[in-house]
């Protein structure tokens, strides 16, 4: 368990916010795609944790975090303001691996997914191509921020507002295609949903890569094994199951197990 100090929480676009932590002992380790799991007051009603990705860390040892309003708990969370302080326990779970020399890199982030990306695309050697899906354009966020970063940015809403219509898995097909005989290598966030039609493409065109299984977590360090996810495995059902929290969330493509 480390203390962390709120020092900005602030509004991103409606029921969004960005909170920054000081929390330099996390901030030193974290990587693209872990996370941390936050008591939101010590002695409230939250007893239990709740895991945010990782948006970014600094050298000012500040760890921040995207989150959207949806209960009690992360409406409490707007509510705290700088000099408040939650326990954060982190960070943990995998992490995103760069991408192989000379691949193009492409991260697929459906809603939010995109706030547990962002980071990568910091820390990689070469700039990609993000792909951002959501319902609508209320839903989209931090194009800008991959922008800023050199990526080559396409967004797609199911309903049309911005970008393209329909699901950002069509754009992922699209890149495959506009990119044809180059080396790429996937990366997503999302829905598991999203996830899965992803991984599936992926798979049809044998593309490398690696996809992060959000779960409902628990304890976030694999004692409660509340958080299962099936992967595949040398059994005779041909999967076995695997923490979320603690051997994901991030798994590399080869054991993501798509149901038939």
């Amino acid at each position: 368990m480390r203390i962390g100090e709120i020092t900005a929480n602030s509004l991103l676009k409606p029921d969004y916010y960005r909170v920054k932590f000081y929390a330099p002992e996390i901030a030193a380790k974290a990587k693209p795609g872990q996370f941390v799991h936050v008591r939101i007051e010590e002695g409230s009603s939250h007893i239990l944790r709740r895991p945010f990705s990782i948006h970014d860390t600094a050298p000012d040892g500040s760890v921040t975090v995207v989150y959207k309003v949806v209960g009690s708990g992360t409406r409490r969370l707007a509510e705290l303001r700088p000099g408040d302080v939650c326990d954060l326990l982190g960070p943990l779970g995998t992490s995103y691996t760069p991408p192989p020399a000379g691949a193009v890199p492409v991260m697929v982030a459906g809603g939010y997914g995109s706030a547990a990306m962002y980071m990568l695309t910091r820390r990689m050697p070469v700039t990609g191509i993000a792909l951002i899906g959501a319902r609508s354009e209320a839903d989209v966020i931090l194009e800008d921020r991959y922008r800023a970063a050199g990526c080559r940015v396409i967004v797609a809403t199911n309903d049309g507002s911005m970008g393209e219509k329909g699901f950002v898995t069509a754009l992922a097909e699209q890149v495959i295609r506009e990119h044809a005989g180059e080396k790429l290598f996937f990366y997503g966030c999302g829905p598991h949903p999203m996830l899965m039609a992803l991984a599936k493409i992926m798979k049809d065109h044998a593309l490398p890569g690696e996809l992060s299984l959000d779960h409902l977590m628990c304890c976030g360090v694999g004692a409660c094994f509340g958080c299962v996810v099936k992967v595949a495995a040398d059994t005779p059902e041909g999967w076995t199951y695997a923490r979320a929290c603690k051997d994901g969330p991030v798994f590399d493509i080869s054991r993501i197990w798509l149901e038939n």
